[in-house]
């Protein structure tokens, strides 16, 4: 593609050189450089991407995009902002795919992942063929590709909306992070359906406060970013967007909403519980447990009736869901029951365990650690949340990253001393998950919190093969611990 093609959507400042070239790839590694490449500096906390504009010459690109102008000897194309840039670039590469599909965006603190495949399994249900783009990965058609960030760079995230719609995909609906946002990864993008769940505390490590952070997730709902708007009544946040954004529907439970549920009910099965979905009336009985998950299912059916799907399309989806891999899902259930759930944020933590609570029928044992090098004041919180409802706490490492885990178990224990001394510390994940195995008695319940279905453990950059659900089986194998 001709380079004066690729750069023709955006705010140029400056060009040195000829544009007249053509462009074969697009990249922000310059060891990833060649021959009829466009090298776009990107910079960030800690980098900066023209430091590289030397290698990256070198290795023979014939353009670069950048913010200053350089000393180097191949055409310039100088711009305000390299990230946003890096966008229109991305789309118009990929030949604008995403405006070939429909796009839902969902943005929260919670709930991001369980809501798109909620979502997913309507659209299923209604014969639109759907992609998923998220923490879970990557799933359309027969592809189910690992995950990497939450929302993907967009030099990759367009060129997996051409894949999709290469593969006949309708609707992609995708996690949209607040580092995403912040770093205007989805600038290009316009969202069919914005969908906001909630706001609570999380990534404080990299943003300053939290109103830095809610700042990061309101520019999803800028204006003309999203054709139609679904969000939570029931969170402040979300209430802010439905009375400030044109064209905004409204889900909740306690506060007057477009889409509202009733009746709720939650027990060892599932939630049961009535929908009223734009006036249609629906009884659900979905396995998902929690009020959370009732908040999940609304905001998913709110979205596909905005796509065009039909109310009773949407309440044979509800009623079919089946729990999402590591989302509060029930991994066994014999002598006592075992949950793993991706519980991370003082939120999430505190409804995972409020609502195992609500229908376990004895002891609550919660498993759960905090990552390094993220977020230390939210570490005291979630021992404190744990010591408040759990039973019983097993104190233990999640990803370490680069700091002691045994420093980071410390902050944990100082929140839990606050309310309760019911806990044990267990630094070893695996083994702090056969203590709480072998802890549990017939109706108990275990918890197990933190990394859901995450496959890895991180250790000093390393990212170890783990995985909570199989630990746990492997466990009830050699305990030789049956129903």
């Amino acid at each position: 593609m001709l380079l004066s093609k690729l750069i023709y959507g955006l705010q140029i400042k400056k060009i040195i050189g000829e544009t007249d070239i053509d462009i074969k790839n697009v990249i922000i590694d310059s060891k990833l450089s060649n021959k009829d490449a466009l090298f776009i500096c990107i910079s960030g906390r800690g980098f900066d991407g023209h430091d590289f504009i030397k290698q990256a010459v070198k290795y023979g690109v014939s353009a670069i995009v950048c913010e200053r102008e350089c000393d180097a000897n191949v055409t310039q194309i100088i711009v305000e902002n390299t990230r946003i840039a890096m966008s229109v670039i991305a789309a118009e590469f990929y030949g604008h795919a995403d405006k070939k599909m429909k796009i839902v965006g969902v943005t929260g603190t919670n709930g991001k992942t369980t809501t798109t495949y909620i979502i997913k399994k309507i659209l299923d249900e209604a014969g639109v063929k759907c992609g998923v783009i998220g923490t879970l990965g990557i799933v359309y058609g027969k592809n189910h590709l690992e995950p990497t960030l939450t929302t993907p760079d967009p030099l990759e995230l367009h060129r997996i909306f051409a894949d999709m719609y290469k593969d006949g995909v309708k609707t992609v609906v995708m996690e949209v992070s607040a580092h995403a946002l912040y770093w205007d990864k989805v600038e290009e993008i316009n969202f069919e359906v914005g969908v906001f769940t909630n706001l609570t505390q999380d990534h404080l490590d990299f943003f300053d406060d939290i109103d830095t952070y809610k700042k990061a997730k309101m520019k999803m709902f800028e204006k003309g970013r999203c054709k139609f708007t679904v969000s939570n009544s029931d969170d402040p946040v979300g209430l802010e967007i439905i009375n400030s954004v044109n064209n905004s529907v409204s889900y909740g439970i306690d506060n007057p909403a477009d889409v509202f549920a009733v009746n709720i009910n939650e027990n060892d099965d599932g939630t049961d519980y009535f929908i009223n979905l734009f006036d249609n009336v629906y009884e659900i009985k979905t396995p998902l447990i929690g009020k959370f998950n009732v908040y999940n299912s609304l905001a998913a059916a709110t979205v596909c009736v905005l796509l065009g799907v039909k109310t009773d399309t949407c309440e044979k989806g509800l009623n079919e869901i089946c729990s999402v891999s590591g989302r509060m899902e029930k991994i066994y259930g014999g002598k006592f029951n075992i949950y793993v759930d991706y519980a991370h944020t003082p939120d999430g933590l505190k409804n995972s365990l409020s609502s195992i609570k609500n229908i376990c029928n004895k002891r609550l044992i919660c498993v759960f650690g905090c990552g390094g090098n993220r977020d230390e004041s939210k570490r005291s919180i979630m021992g404190k949340i744990s010591g408040q409802i759990a039973d019983f706490t097993v104190i233990t490492s999640d990803n370490p990253r680069f700091e002691e885990p045994m420093k980071i178990i410390s902050d944990v224990e100082k929140g839990m001393l606050e309310v309760s001394k019911k806990y044990v510390i267990v630094q070893n994940r695996e083994e702090a998950i056969k203590y709480a195995i072998n802890y549990a008695k017939k109706g108990d319940t275990v918890l197990i919190a933190g990394k859901g279905s995450e496959k890895y453990q991180e250790i000093l950059g390393v990212k170890h093969l783990y995985n909570d659900k199989d630990t746990v089986m492997e466990i009830l194998r050699d305990e030789k611990i049956s129903d």
